[in-house]
């Protein structure tokens, strides 16, 4: 997904490499059996950012420092940079005229918004599981920014249903078992009704 911010006298590529959790996926309150849900995918907080529109070599050499927001500075024309949590950051850009050591403080304000996309992800901790051990499901950083009250819904494809950002479950036989995890919200009017992702989780039986 890439952004476009046009700026007096700088152009900004936002390259959000922002990949939604997974295409969302429209639900029926209690369906989880008719309805095919993808995978999770990792959702990168990343940005790139390009000042290379306003570079005039006629009015000599500039350099450009880049506030990322997170206590990161990069220094350059173009740069890119991930963060680590899901916010709003803002991004301010310094520009030093290398000719008479001029720094334009903050030329430009830039907001970054991760909080307002659709995350579809969740997570099954220990990596190897057996029979009869408990494995923690988490919804990490899922959410439906437009959504109130919403609620995480688990069907671990064994018979047995949950609810909560965080649960635990046992499995009680080896198998495959394509976990779902689905998250409903109650309104208003602009709210996506359910979304849901799959991913197969594997119980071995112990060595």
């Amino acid at each position: 997904m890439r952004r476009s911010f046009l700026l007096p006298a700088l152009l900004f590529l936002l390259g959000a490499c922002l990949f939604p959790a997974a295409k969302a996926t429209a639900q029926r309150a209690g369906d989880t059996t008719s309805v095919a849900c993808p995978e999770p995918r990792i959702a990168e907080l990343c940005v790139e950012l390009d000042a290379s529109s306003s570079v005039d070599s006629a009015a000599g050499s500039l350099t450009f420092h880049w506030l990322m927001g997170d206590g990161t500075t990069l220094t350059g024309t173009k740069v890119s940079h991930c963060y680590a949590a899901r916010r709003l950051y803002t991004v301010q850009l310094d520009v030093v005229d290398e000719k008479t050591g001029e720094v334009r403080t903050a030329e430009k304000i830039l907001p970054i918004d991760f909080t307002q996309e659709i995350v579809l992800n969740f997570s099954a901790t220990p990596a190897v599981i057996h029979p009869g051990q408990p494995i923690v499901f988490d919804a990490v950083d899922s959410q439906l920014p437009l959504c109130e009250n919403v609620v995480v819904l688990w069907d671990f494809r064994d018979g047995a249903v949950a609810n909560g950002r965080r649960v635990e479950h046992y499995f009680r036989r080896p198998g495959q078992y394509p976990v779902r995890m689905a998250l409903r919200g109650n309104g208003p009017g602009s709210c996506p009704d359910s979304h849901c992702v799959s991913r197969i989780i594997t119980v071995t039986v112990a060595p």
